[in-house]
């Protein structure tokens, strides 16, 4: 077998070549690095601060939003007739959230034991206009709230809901830890 002879200036401009391709290489690894850094934050709402402006509704760019309403059921009281819906004078049983506030029917109230009722929302319906937060939290116990659901969400670096909240409620928080719980108040 003969070996094949480089030439000193193939063998440079392979090295230039090799050398850079290395380069472009570690410079990608860097950039692919801070894109993890960026990517562990994600968006979502201090349930503190949110004043159900129906604002996540209109000013997300995914239709329907990214935001859902969630509920609570540590703070629930599971009541046969729910105080947060009762107002203008509704006394009757069939005047519940899914039946007035409700603009898509996504709050299911089911049966659990007499005298004790359960809210689910179906998140395919929720359009996050905030109707039920604001009248749970103003005649009720506050347990139903407003979320950024991380499954829906494409994490937009400038989060136009943010831009447009009035509350200044949608802040980025941990991948690790996505949800901000609402809790009880004492």
């Amino acid at each position: 077998m003969t070996e094949k002879k480089i030439s000193r200036r193939t063998f440079i401009k392979h090295l230039f070549y090799g050398s850079g391709a290395v380069g472009i290489g570690g410079m990608s690894g860097i950039f692919s690095t801070k894109n993890k850094v960026k990517s562990t934050k994600v968006w979502q709402i201090d349930p503190e601060k949110c004043s159900a402006c129906g604002r996540c509704q209109d000013y997300c760019v995914l239709t329907p939003s990214a935001v859902k309403c969630v509920h609570s059921y540590a703070i629930c009281g599971y009541c046969d007739l729910c105080s947060g819906y009762l107002r203008n004078n509704h006394h009757e049983r069939n005047t519940a959230a899914e039946n007035i506030l409700c603009p898509t029917a996504a709050i299911k109230r089911t049966f659990i034991e007499d005298p004790y009722y359960e809210y689910v929302i179906d998140e395919k319906l929720c359009i996050a206009c905030g109707e039920c937060v604001k009248a749970c939290g103003a005649y009720g116990n506050g347990s139903l709230f407003l979320q950024i659901k991380h499954d829906i969400c494409v994490n937009c670096n400038q989060c136009n809901i943010a831009k447009n909240c009035p509350s200044d409620a949608i802040t980025r928080v941990n991948a690790d830890t996505p949800y901000i719980i609402k809790r009880a108040t004492e």
